[in-house]
């Protein structure tokens, strides 16, 4: 069992057989589907080889017909060990069990993008997502995945952030991005219409976002809603030119059942890579919602931004995909 409280430098690499072991598991936790082919991205087309599917979003939200006044937004931050803060958030919104039945396959997304330490904060907190995972599986899940399509080489991102082995431990397969694992989807957004899409993320029962809290150098604050670009395969960056129309496409396209955004420790500058440990500074914070961004909206202050200086919050409001007043929100902080 991975333990709890703040602790950063105690990763152990898998070994090559529990490498290969596990992409092996990973295509049968795919459900035995044909493989759908090699990504041709080479002419920068985001083509993948297979049928096309005219499905337009996939919304994984709940319907909650419980208590009028039940918490719909919950902050935790009276304590520095990253598992309990998860805990105590989680327990504010009315539990995990609110949002998984018995028998659930979840994915959990979190941002396992770069080829760094946690110290560094720039991805996902491992002790954060393995709590979660914990948390899933406690509420009668019959299968977790962790997986994320990464910018750095994903061997090393998912190894040296501590989340491979964390989330494993814990109970999770874990899947690493492969060219064969995407799925050509038309997501028919303003920006983004045809484009390879991580089948993990969408042949979930349901499916949670666990990013971390971070400055970005071209969208000012990455959290939730950005945290979707690692959904993606292809050319990503050609989609920086209107970075805030795609991450407004990308949420639209995803609907998550939970948001849980890691501000336990935030990257405040030099965003989204970071590597300067002087970057970053402890927050001791999580943030929990049904609403993807009002959890944004509040994130984005703790790493020094104004919701009003970051324009795809107010795309997707527009969007009817939540509000930026959290306030408004039936909320709890504990």
């Amino acid at each position: 069992m991975a333990p709890h409280g703040v602790r950063f430098n105690t990763v152990e690499r898998p070994s090559r057989r529990d490498f290969l072991k596990r992409i092996g598991l990973t295509a049968g936790a795919l459900g035995g589907a044909t493989l759908l082919g090699i990504s041709r991205w080479d002419k920068g087309t985001q083509e993948v080889q297979g049928p096309r599917s005219e499905r337009v979003s996939r919304d994984y939200r709940v319907a909650d017909t419980t208590a009028a006044d039940r918490v719909d937004f919950a902050v935790a931050s009276n304590t520095p060990n990253q598992a309990t803060l998860v805990q105590n958030a989680i327990l504010a919104l009315g539990g995990m069990s609110r949002f998984i039945a018995k028998n659930d396959v979840v994915v959990i997304k979190p941002n396992i993008g770069w080829d760094r330490t946690p110290l560094q904060a720039a991805n996902t907190n491992p002790i954060v997502v393995a709590e979660v995972v914990r948390l899933v599986l406690d509420a009668g899940a019959k299968r977790v995945i962790v997986t994320d399509a990464s910018c750095n080489e994903p061997n090393r991102c998912f190894t040296r952030s501590g989340i491979w082995k964390a989330a494993h431990d814990a109970g999770a397969e874990v899947v690493l991005p492969a060219p064969q694992l995407f799925r050509n989807m038309r997501l028919k957004g303003e920006l983004l219409d045809e484009w390879p899409v991580l089948r993990t993320l969408v042949e979930a029962d349901k499916l949670i976002n666990v990013p971390i809290a971070k400055h970005h150098n071209l969208s000012r604050y990455t959290g939730a809603m950005k945290n979707w670009y690692g959904s993606l395969g292809g050319r990503r960056n050609r989609l920086h030119q209107k970075i805030d129309l795609s991450i407004a496409d990308l949420a639209t396209f995803l609907q998550p059942t939970l948001t849980v955004i890691d501000a336990t420790r935030v990257l405040l500058r030099n965003g989204p890579q970071g590597g300067n440990v002087d970057d970053a500074a402890d927050k001791h914070t999580i943030v929990a919602s049904i609403d993807q961004v009002a959890a944004d909206a509040f994130a984005c202050e703790l790493i020094g931004q104004s919701p009003t200086e970051v324009p795809y919050l107010a795309l997707g409001e527009s969007r009817g995909l939540g509000t930026v007043h959290w306030k408004n929100l039936r909320h709890k902080e504990v």
